[in-house]
């Protein structure tokens, strides 16, 4: 037991750790029937990843597994419930893949994957690609793939109406909320945080993002291998010629670089996936200087400052899908974590998913139509 003192001694259904979109999500989706305790490191919740999200929304993206999670998304973002967000969370956008002459065959075999999933998803021509982006040099892009459906997200609209979801149903959130011990004893699980908190639960949810297998440590669970990678996004001064918001997403076919309009400027990144330790991650010199040169090297435009930049940290398992469900070997620790760059676009079915799995013990029927699986997201698929 700790000498620190204890600010207060709270009793809990479930404590969740970590309260970015994961952890928010987690603790609407338990809803009224369980006294949930959020815990967030940070003075505010979302601080570090979600809060640097620039997210959109493609079924098309990432692998099999995230692919289920996000289809299985879609009515959500469409139709929220009722009272939980007073503005859209989605906005009509539309994703333009683009290559030149030496990325024909990369392109092609993104076209056959993005359109077995979405038949909406065609092949372009050049002069389509320079309808769409009229500022595109002339000699760059050969041909294209386009996906209608591809939107952008309203990400704090998202995370504060899961965040407001909780808090209707009686949960509770603390902030500056560290968590320094995890111990399980006759049942329950003790929860101590660096400003005093002891809170007893029989379940603790791990959904710490980068610190997830830094939380597992402390509870005496096995570390999965999860591997943060830093994401560079820098904001440019938007052309004279960047006419209203009309341009799709513009992303490259080996995933070097995208593009966008966002608030009358230019959102972009290098793509990058530098391998960091968990921490409060700042942008690389670098890495915003590539992201600079990328989009100058596509454009009729060249950029003399950048007017903000930043960087995040997306998680990914060993084997870059999500990690949900019980710990193989620590009675009433789940597992929340792993989401990589699709936490966004996931998150409504992996609310009910967690939800499921930690009241019922079983994938809800509304989500196993779209072939999602406990086995297909478990921590347990990674047992030694």
């Amino acid at each position: 037991m700790s000498k620190r003192p204890v600010a207060e001694r709270i009793d809990a259904d479930v404590i969740i750790i970590g309260a970015g979109i994961a952890g928010a999500s987690a603790a609407a989706g338990l809803g009224a029937g369980c006294r949930v305790v959020l815990l967030e490191q940070e003075e505010v919740a979302g601080y570090h990843t979600t809060g640097r999200s620039a997210a959109f929304f493609a079924e098309t993206y990432g692998n099999e597994a995230v692919r289920r999670l996000t289809t299985a998304s879609k009515a959500f973002f469409l139709t929220p419930p009722a009272g939980f967000s007073d503005q859209p969370l989605m906005r009509e956008r539309g994703g333009l893949y683009i290559a030149r002459a030496d990325q024909l065959a990369s392109l092609e075999a993104l076209y056959r994957d993005k359109h077995a999933v979405l038949p909406s998803v065609t092949r372009v021509d050049a002069d389509y690609i320079r309808a769409h982006v009229p500022l595109i040099r002339p000699d760059y892009a050969t041909a294209g793939v386009w996906d209608p459906d591809c939107r952008d997200i309203d990400v704090h609209a998202l995370h504060q109406g899961f965040l407001r979801q909780s808090r209707l149903a009686g949960g509770r959130l603390l902030t500056a909320a560290r968590v320094v011990a995890l111990t399980y004893q006759q049942g329950h699980w003790q929860t101590e945080t660096a400003a005093g908190h002891l809170i007893h639960a029989p379940i603790v949810i791990n959904a710490a993002g980068a610190w997830a297998d830094g939380i597992a440590r402390l509870a005496g669970a096995r570390p999965l291998g999860l591997s943060p990678r830093r994401r560079t996004v820098a904001i440019l001064p938007a052309p004279a010629a960047l006419a209203g918001n009309s341009w799709p997403l513009v992303l490259d076919a080996d995933d070097q670089f995208y593009f966008k309009p966002e608030s009358g400027r230019i959102l972009t990144s290098p793509g990058d996936a530098t391998p960091m330790l968990p921490q409060d991650v700042q942008p690389d010199i670098e890495d915003v200087a590539m992201a600079v040169a990328r989009v100058e090297a596509v454009l009729q435009c060249s950029f003399d400052r950048v007017e903000r930049k930043w960087a995040g940290l997306r998680t990914f398992a060993p084997d870059d899908a999500p990690v949900v469900g019980a710990d193989p070997e620590r009675p009433g620790f789940f597992w929340f974590a792993g989401q990589g760059g699709y936490g966004m676009q996931t998150a409504p079915a992996m609310s009910a998913l967690i939800a499921g799995l930690v009241t019922t013990g079983r994938v809800p029927d509304a989500l196993a139509e779209y072939g999602i699986t406990a086995a297909l997201y478990s921590p347990a698929r990674f047992a030694r």
